[in-house]
């Protein structure tokens, strides 16, 4: 999983008022289109009413459409004039019925990625609304009214064709972490399109967290950095042979060869990654320095040594089971004395549990993604035998880099709807708007943790930081 995240949803607020522990507030006011009061301006009357008994102790401000235009201001800010930050609308009243009566915890982000429901204005803050909404409650009376007005809400012909594709699967596919399994797991993220990732990634195609000097650093610069601190951490020399498992678009590699000199070598399980790579080295005529691979990191060549290993957003694929394979795996291909870099998401808790955030992670994103606390990742890494020399938390960085990948994806909408089709254009936007606020809260975190492989009690870095932050134009 190129870095990627722990994302957030719509779907918590909902599942409480079965529960009877969250809900939504207030509604201020009503703006409705005149029309007969037929069978559909009935429907819309009790959506209104479901609408504004669930969100009648909202303290914040929102606004709801409905599938025939009408306009509810909910909340108790709404009450005061407070204007909302965002719209959600509304093209079916299944998805008002659904947010009572349905089951699956990530209902509203099904219903976002079909079609049903869409968010005008600030999506960031439509995201962060379940964080609002955990902590509001409804009286026994105003949950049963609002079951008893979900059940007499009907269905409406105004249903749309869920927008695209089969590429959403469902449940978690991947559990045992085989090389069948992995690859299409991989392949289902990466082999997306390669000009998709073009259009709101860097200059050097990095699909990883950036490393910013400010805030207002761009992008491009920031990849830049991230790239150059990785070649410094590992203090690669001229001649050196490098392994980078998970070698994404080949960015790495070929920086390192370029500004470096070192002799690396990429692998990937992504045959477009893959393929994309080679024709990079031969565009940029590193194929004297660069080479890359489509393997799988358990068949690496048994004969193959180097100095330095990095992996960069890969071991989040890897499973928590397998991480002792995989770390035993960087130590036998690992020289001793030499330096392997690991740079990867955690969270703020043990394991790999069963949770609404997981459950995303798996159903839409990344089928064999798994995190880990830091603590225990650092623990497993010792266990392997390596002796860890530096640990970074880059968790703002990469709240950074994706607030600018969000903004670039949207900006080139049009141009990604050629490549893929809608519904993957929203499950991506959601996916990396949700990581966002997940990283800005603290719930995900992610690390760059530099290990060596023991030689005798040689000290494999200099005694301070301070080579790694020397002017480049120096």
């Amino acid at each position: 999983m190129k870095d990627q995240l722990s994302p957030m949803d719509l779907a918590p607020s909902m599942d409480a008022v079965m529960r009877g522990s969250g809900a939504i507030g207030h509604a201020a006011d009503a703006v409705a289109p005149c029309g007969a009061p037929d069978e559909a301006h009935r429907g819309v009357d009790q959506a209104s009413r479901l609408l504004r008994r669930l969100f009648r102790s909202f303290d914040g401000s929102l606004a709801m459409r409905l599938w025939d235009g009408t306009t509810l201001r909910l909340g108790k800010a709404a009450a005061f004039g407070s204007e909302p930050r965002f719209t959600l609308v509304c093209h079916n009243p299944s998805v008002v019925r659904s947010m009572v009566l349905g089951r699956d915890p990530l209902r509203l982000a099904d219903a976002y990625f079909r079609g049903d429901l869409d968010v005008e204005g600030d999506f960031f803050a439509a995201l962060g609304l379940k964080d609002q909404l955990r902590r509001i409650r409804l009286s026994f009376r105003d949950r049963l009214g609002a079951l008893l007005g979900a059940l007499r809400l009907r269905g409406s012909s105004n249903a749309r064709p869920a927008p695209g594709s089969d590429r959403v699967p469902h449940g978690r596919a991947v559990k045992a972490h085989s090389r069948m399994e992995n690859r299409a797991a991989i392949s289902f993220h990466y082999d997306v399109s390669n000009e998709f990732y073009r259009l709101w990634l860097d200059d050097e195609r990095v699909y990883s967290c950036a490393y910013f000097t400010s805030p207002d650093e761009s992008l491009d610069e920031a990849q830049r950095n991230k790239l150059e601190h990785i070649c410094r951490k590992l203090r690669l020399q001229p001649g050196e042979q490098l392994l980078d498992i998970g070698c994404g678009w080949g960015a790495l590699v070929c920086w390192a060869a370029r500004h470096h000199g070192v002799h690396a070598h990429g692998i990937t399980l992504s045959r477009a990654q893959f393929e994309y790579t080679q024709q990079r080295i031969r565009v940029e005529g590193l194929q004297d320095l660069v080479t890359a691979e489509l393997c799988d990191y358990r068949d690496l060549a048994s004969q193959d040594v180097y100095d330095k290993v990095s992996s960069v957003g890969m071991f989040e694929h890897v499973g928590l089971a397998n991480l002792p394979i995989y770390l035993a795996t960087v130590r036998r291909v690992l020289r001793p004395g030499g330096l392997f870099l690991n740079h990867g998401i955690t969270h703020d808790e043990e394991g790999w549990n069963k949770t609404m955030t997981t459950e995303f992670i798996n159903r839409y994103v990344f089928p064999d993604g798994e995190l880990d606390c830091i603590s225990n990742i650092q623990l497993g890494m010792e266990r392997a035998g390596f002796e860890i020399l530096d640990v970074e938390g880059l968790r703002p960085h990469y709240a950074l880099t994706l607030r600018h990948w969000v903004r670039r994806l949207e900006a080139n909408r049009a141009a990604a709807l050629r490549e893929v089709d809608e519904r993957t254009y929203r499950v991506w936007r959601m996916y990396m708007a949700a990581c966002a606020l997940d990283f800005e809260a603290g719930s995900t975190g992610i690390y760059q943790i530099l290990v060596s492989k023991p030689n005798q009690g040689e000290w494999m870095v200099p005694l301070s930081r301070g080579d790694l932050y020397v002017s480049r134009d120096t």
